[in-house]
C-alpha cells in the first residue's frame, strides 16, 4: 500500500544544499510515498495551479508532492525491491518507492522542482533527469557534474523546467548495473498552456529488457544481446494492463526505451504518429501516419491516434521474440520432425505417441500448460474469449468502448462484437481445391 502520511504537509524550512544530513536540514525533506502494488493507479489529478490531464502509467503511479515556498517538491528513494513481473514470477530488482520502475514524476513547465534522492542502495548512484534542459550541476552524471550519492545519503535537485515534454531518469552511476538492474522512471511536463497538446487520454510506460535463468531472480547485469524478458514498465504479458479507452477519445502513449535494442510498437485497428519526443513536441507539419513506431534505444515516442474504432486492440512490440515470455536461445528446431525423424521413430517404440516439442511450432505451448521451473513464466500465455493469445513480453491490450466514464481506467472486459462481425469458419471441401501452376504456364508463354 502507498504510504503518504504527512508528505502534503507543511515544512519548518528549505533544504538547498547538494548533500542534505544533520537533524534540522532533515527535518524538512517530505516524506517518501512508497508501493508494492502491480495495479494501475489513477491519475493524479491536480488540485491547484495549471490545469492538465494527468498521465496514467501501466501498472504504476504518480509521484505525490508538495509546495514549499514556491517550489514543488519530490521525494525518491532508491532501493532494493521486488517486482512481479507476472502471476507466478517474482523478481530481486533496483528501483524506486517499493517499485521498479520508479513513479511517475509529473510537473507543469515553467515549475520550480526540487526534488531529495535518498539512496539505500549498496553502492553509490545517481539521478540523471533524460531530456529536461537544466543547470550542468543538476544533470546528475557522477564525477563529471556532481558527487556520486553514498549509501545512506540524501542529495537534492533544484531546477526550474523550461519546456515541457516527455523525458525519463535513470543513474548514470556504475549504469550498466543499475539501469540493468531496473533503475528508470518517466518523467513529464504538461505545457503551461491547458488547451496545448492536451489529450483525453495519456499512457505512460518504459521499456527494458532482462535475462534471468528460470527458477532464478536475478538479472545477469552483465548480458548485452540474449535477453529473454521483454517488459513495459518491468511487467510482461498477462500481467500487463490493458489500456481502458473511451471511443471518440484522444490516445497518447508515451514510451520511454531503456533497453539495449529498437521496438517497433505496433497498434491493431488505428493509425497514430509520433507527437513528442524526449527533444520536445513534433510539429503537426512534420507528422505522418503509422501503424507501427520504431523507438530507438534511450528515447521517447509519444504516439498519439484518435480512438474511433471499437474493440479489443492488440499493442505489441511487432519483434516477434519481443512478445514471449523466458525465450530461450539456441532452440533446435523440430518443425515437421514428427513424421520424419528416425530418431523420432525409434523414441516412439519406447514411448508411443512422442511428439518433439515445437514438431508443430509452438503454438501448443499456450495450451498444455506444461509445468516449468519455479519463479518462471510460460513462453506463451494468457487467453481471450476465443482461447489462448499466445503472447508474452511486451504484449497488451487497447480497449476501445463507447461510454466509459472520462476518469474511468477499470478493464471493460471483453469486446461483445456486433453479430456478424466475427472471422469465421466455412464448409469447404475435405479434398486440396485445384491449383493453377502460374510458374508452369508463365515458362509456357511464347517468346
Amino acid at each position: 500500500m502507498m504510504s503518504r502520511r504527512g508528505f502534503l504537509g507543511t515544512t519548518a524550512g528549505l533544504a538547498s544544499v547538494s548533500a542534505v544530513s544533520g537533524r534540522v536540514q532533515a527535518a524538512s525533506i517530505p516524506e517518501a510515498p512508497s508501493t508494492t502494488t502491480t495495479t494501475m493507479q489513477p491519475p493524479l489529478v491536480p488540485s491547484s495551479g495549471p490545469d492538465y490531464q494527468p498521465v496514467v502509467t501501466l501498472n504504476g503511479w504518480t509521484l505525490p508532492w508538495r509546495m514549499n515556498g514556491g517550489w514543488k517538491e519530490f521525494h525518491l528513494v532508491a532501493e532494493p525491491v521486488v517486482r512481479e513481473f507476472a502471476p507466478g514470477m517474482n523478481v530481486h530488482l533496483w528501483g524506486y518507492n517499493g517499485q521498479s520502475p520508479g513513479p511517475t514524476i509529473e510537473a507543469v513547465e515553467g515549475d520550480k522542482v526540487r526534488i531529495f534522492v535518498t539512496n539505500k542502495l549498496p553502492e553509490h548512484t545517481t539521478i540523471h533527469w533524460h531530456g529536461v534542459i537544466l543547470p550542468n550541476g543538476m544533470d546528475g552524471t557522477g564525477g563529471l557534474t556532481q558527487p556520486h550519492i553514498p549509501p545512506d545519503k540524501t542529495f537534492v535537485y533544484e531546477f526550474e523546467l523550461k519546456e515541457s515534454g516527455s523525458f525519463m531518469y535513470h543513474p548514470h552511476s556504475d549504469e550498466m548495473v543499475q539501469t540493468a538492474m531496473g533503475l528508470m522512471g518517466m518523467f513529464v511536463v504538461h505545457p503551461s498552456d491547458p488547451k496545448l497538446y492536451r489529450a483525453d487520454r495519456d499512457f505512460v510506460l518504459v521499456m527494458n529488457a532482462y535475462d534471468i535463468d528460470p527458477g532464478t531472480y536475478l538479472p545477469k547485469v552483465s548480458e548485452m544481446t540474449k535477453f529473454n524478458m521483454w517488459t513495459w514498465n518491468s511487467r510482461v504479458f498477462p500481467g500487463i494492463d490493458p489500456l481502458p479507452v473511451r471511443l471518440g477519445d484522444r490516445v497518447r502513449v508515451r514510451m520511454g526505451n531503456l533497453s539495449m535494442t529498437n521496438h517497433p510498437i505496433h497498434i491493431h485497428g488505428h493509425h497514430f504518429s509520433v507527437t513528442c519526443t524526449d527533444g520536445g513536441w513534433v510539429p503537426e507539419s512534420a507528422r505522418w501516419p503509422e501503424s507501427t513506431i520504431d523507438i530507438p534505444v534511450g528515447t521517447i515516442r509519444a504516439g498519439e491516434f484518435s480512438a474511433d474504432n471499437p474493440g479489443d486492440w492488440p499493442f505489441h512490440c511487432h519483434k516477434t521474440h519481443h512478445a514471449m515470455n523466458a525465450m530461450g536461445h539456441d532452440v533446435r528446431n523440430f518443425i515437421g520432425a514428427a513424421e520424419k525423424s528416425d530418431l523420432v521413430n525409434a523414441v516412439r517404440k519406447l514411448a508411443p505417441g512422442y511428439m518433439p516439442m515445437g514438431s508443430s511450432g509452438m503454438a501448443m505451448m499456450g495450451e498444455m500448460g506444461m509445468p516449468a521451473p519455479d519463479n518462471t513464466l510460460p513462453m506463451m500465455t494468457g487467453s481471450g474469449q476465443f482461447g489462448p493469445i499466445e503472447m508474452g513480453g511486451m504484449f497488451t491490450v487497447m480497449k476501445i468502448r463507447e461510454g466509459l466514464a472520462a476518469n474511468d481506467y477499470k478493464d471493460p472486459g471483453p469486446y461483445k462484437n456486433p453479430e456478424g462481425t466475427v472471422a469465421y469458419e466455412v464448409d469447404a471441401p475435405q479434398s486440396e481445391a485445384p491449383r493453377q501452376n502460374i510458374q508452369k504456364e508463365t515458362n509456357n508463354r511464347p517468346r
